[in-house]
């Protein structure tokens, strides 16, 4: 099943040129990037603002989804969202996905129509206005270089999953320098087994061309967010965490093969 999301015109160019021809360049620094700022600017502070008194965290996702929207916007990019039956599981999951870009961020939140919680590097609470979002809306930081901080923040996925939120992870822990799936950490199968849950794996296509690691422009490319078939974690015990995370990885890279 297909859900498109035209937000701009689709470019028939999928790989982005390097260097970005000085056309690319101007456009996105006239054009692009300044609204994306601005929008961001604005919708954080805006977040902010209603996090006095949003304690459940309702409104504060609907702007995050209506700042993801806008943002995918100003990248001039088409989305398509497949699978989108999948996300909607009868109880809590894990969405385990690839991270590509810093515009994977404005895709999920385009793509998953219900609330849910991030669990990201905590560096990203140290930027304005979007560590402000991650800061008030109940996201959850990790320290991957802190075994006890880690192990707290796992701790405390866990417990929002049996809360009833899902969870949003990107189990390589971070942006891929170049385009290809990384090592996956267990976070995500270990957090999913403890809370026996499913996991849902998520392929993110079109995004590293958009804006890879490094850059600072836009190359408007068609944009993909795949939802697979969920992984049942009943059952199953932390002695198979390494197990799952295998799964969950070739799941998601057997995604990117069959959609790229």
């Amino acid at each position: 099943m297909s859900e498109s999301s035209s937000f701009a015109p689709s470019v028939d160019s999928h790989h982005r040129p390097n260097p970005l021809p000085w056309t690319s360049r101007w456009r996105s620094n006239l054009f692009q990037a300044p609204p994306f700022i601005l929008s961001t600017a604005c919708f954080g502070s805006l977040s902010l603002f209603v996090s006095l008194w949003d304690n459940s965290g309702r409104l504060q996702q609907r702007l995050a989804r209506i700042w993801a929207t806008v943002s995918v916007f100003f990248s001039a990019s088409s989305l398509t969202v497949i699978g989108a039956e999948n996300l909607h599981q009868p109880g809590p999951a894990v969405y385990a996905s690839n991270h590509t870009s810093y515009m994977d961020t404005p895709v999920v939140f385009s793509a998953i129509p219900f609330q849910f919680r991030i669990l990201a590097k905590i560096e990203l609470w140290k930027l304005p206005f979007i560590g402000w979002y991650l800061r008030r809306s109940g996201q959850i930081p990790i320290d991957t270089a802190n075994p006890r901080a880690t192990l707290s923040s796992l701790g405390a996925a866990v417990s929002t999953l049996r809360s009833g939120m899902p969870l949003f992870v990107f189990p390589e822990g971070g942006r891929t320098p170049d385009g290809n799936l990384q090592t996956f950490l267990n976070g995500a199968a270990y957090i999913a087994i403890r809370s026996q849950v499913p996991v849902v794996p998520i392929a993110l296509i079109g995004v590293y061309h958009l804006l890879p690691m490094h850059s600072h422009h836009f190359h408007p490319t068609p944009l993909k967010f795949i939802a697979g078939s969920p992984i049942p974690t009943r059952g199953l015990t932390l002695r198979q965490t390494d197990q799952l995370s295998a799964q969950i990885r070739d799941a998601i890279q057997s995604l990117i093969d069959l959609n790229s």
